[in-house]
């Protein structure tokens, strides 16, 4: 089924899932498009972003934001065309980045929607190097990571849109970069294609002791994205007054309870005292939204002299979405992984 003009294809929240997302997680619903208002305009979703956050937005738990309520449409950040509009600063045929979420139409007031002119370049990359995933290995690794020129920075989803990201920013930046990574295939594309010194597959026997041939000299700084046993290995490398952002832990997001094994809260907090490591959790636009003017301009300049690459996964049609968010969450994706909902390319 493709995107009409006639109807709104949604993707509502219809049950909160016990571990990892089922066939029965999300439900498919048709209804009429919306018609926008005075001070309103009417977006047609062109792409939607699939993030591992949005497996917390179908939970119910405590979290840095409230969750998807039941029968509500899935959220997700998107990339639209205006289709009509009753709103200053925006014209039929512009395109938005903006937050439509898993749908073919919203109706928008023009609150945190950011207008990308007439013919956007690449306009499905302002959900990714030049979007959040983006802002957050710039932010996370400058502001929190704040690498000097000659240390070494271990990136954990290395060749996910963040951990891309944050290794060749760390090499611009004068670091050595060790990604971890699934599988031969995204080692080999982090060290050959994106200038990482070395990759270390995490699915590996011998992981952890490729990880410390790696890190001769020990990790300064670890981007935190995955959590389990790489980090485990990577803790028992850090070094003195080493700095770890704490991004995401995919590996735990599908979790229906804590980790088997001793309790070992104790341990790292003795760690953390002993070698003065600064460990921080951030939330991107709430901590550091006033940086992004800055971010903008030097990715920009980065992306236009060919010094940051960037890999799109691209999928085609709304319906596939629920499928290939399960896939995100299991590591299937390389790169950045977007739906293609709109027929406008």
């Amino acid at each position: 089924m493709t995107q009409s003009n006639t109807t709104n294809r949604r993707l509502v929240l219809a049950e909160r899932p016990e571990g990892e997302p089922t066939e029965s997680t999300l439900r498919l619903e048709t209804v009429e498009v919306p018609e926008p208002q005075a001070g309103q305009m009417l977006l047609r979703t062109e792409y939607l972003s699939l993030d591992p956050y949005m497996r917390g937005r179908m939970s119910d738990a405590p979290s840095y934001a409230p969750p998807v309520g039941i029968d509500e449409v899935m959220v997700g950040g998107t990339v639209s065309q205006v289709v009509s509009s009753n709103l200053e600063g925006f014209a039929s045929g512009d395109w938005a980045l903006s937050f439509n979420g898993w749908q073919d139409y919203a109706v928008s007031e023009g609150k945190g929607v950011a207008n990308l002119g007439r013919d956007p370049k690449h306009p499905s990359w302002a959900l990714g190097v030049m979007g959040m995933p983006g802002f957050t290995a710039w932010a996370g690794l400058k502001q929190i990571g704040a690498p000097k020129p000659g240390e070494t920075i271990v990136v954990g989803g290395a060749t996910g849109p963040v951990g891309a990201t944050v290794g060749q920013i760390g090499k611009i930046l004068g670091c050595r970069v060790v990604g971890i990574a699934g599988g031969k295939v995204k080692c080999d594309y982090a060290v050959n294609s994106l200038g990482f010194d070395a990759c270390i597959d995490y699915k590996a026997d011998d992981f952890v002791d490729r990880l410390k041939a790696a890190t001769p000299d020990g990790i300064d700084v670890y981007f935190e994205n995955i959590g389990g046993q790489v980090l485990d290995a990577v803790l028992g490398q850090l070094n003195t007054n080493a700095r770890v952002p704490v991004c995401g832990l995919i590996s735990q997001y599908n979790a229906t309870g804590l980790p088997e094994g001793p309790d070992r809260l104790n341990w790292l907090m003795g760690l953390i005292l002993r070698k003065r490591i600064t460990m921080r959790g951030f939330i991107i636009f709430e901590d550091f939204g006033h940086l992004y003017p800055e971010f903008a301009k030097e990715m920009n300049a980065w992306v236009e002299a060919g010094r940051i690459h960037y890999r799109e996964e691209v999928i085609d049609g709304l319906e596939r979405a629920p499928q290939a968010f399960v896939g995100l969450l299991n590591g299937e994706a390389f790169g950045k992984r977007v739906i293609r909902v709109g027929n406008s390319y």
